[in-house]
């Protein structure tokens, strides 16, 4: 199967997920998250916004600004097909762009050096038992991992996780998966 064929499966799978059984995914998935020495270690965490059918990440965002801990969100730019991270400390610094996505408004946030992150929540549509992934398509995450020296975690459902996918030489596999039986790498 080519990318695009697995990436419109599992998008069709994740939006027919049950409500009741997206919360207790999502609320497994925090906690496990929450649990980790990653997470426990870690000052400063980079993470999505969270849109239509991904795992919610706002009670994640919300348990580490109850922790302390800086969150950074991503802000894409799609004419150099790159992506950089702002701190986050209000919702009310985000602002709507292309596709109704939340990302940080650079007029209200300040921009981060990727090696100030120490943890770095990577998004997926399907994950292998390598750490391999189908994002979303337009390869920003592979590119900001390029030279990222910190942590990698990805968090998705066991429906997630897959034998083996396809992956090209630019891809760049995550540390560590966490679902809501358990976790790899």
């Amino acid at each position: 199967m080519k990318k695009s064929e697995w990436r419109k499966s599992a998008i069709n799978m994740l939006k027919e997920v049950p409500e009741s059984k997206r919360e207790s995914i999502e609320e497994k998935l925090k906690h496990r998250l929450t649990q980790t020495d990653e997470w426990k270690l870690a000052d400063v965490i980079g993470i999505t916004i969270s849109n239509g059918f991904e795992w919610n990440t706002r009670p994640i965002i919300e348990e580490a600004w109850k922790e302390g801990k800086t969150v950074c969100v991503p802000k894409c730019h799609p004419k150099q097909r790159s992506m950089d991270f702002h701190e986050l400390h209000t919702y009310d610094q985000l602002e709507v762009v292309y596709y109704s996505l939340l990302e940080p408004d650079p007029k209200k946030t300040q921009k981060v050096k990727k090696d100030f992150i120490d943890v770095l929540v990577v998004p997926g549509l399907l994950f292998d038992k390598k750490g391999y992934r189908i994002g979303f398509g337009g390869g920003y995450y592979d590119r900001f991992l390029t030279d990222f020296p910190n942590k990698t975690i990805s968090l998705a459902s066991n429906v997630q996780l897959v034998d083996e996918l396809p992956a090209e030489t630019f891809d760049i596999p995550v540390k560590k998966i966490i679902t809501e039986n358990g976790s790899t790498g």
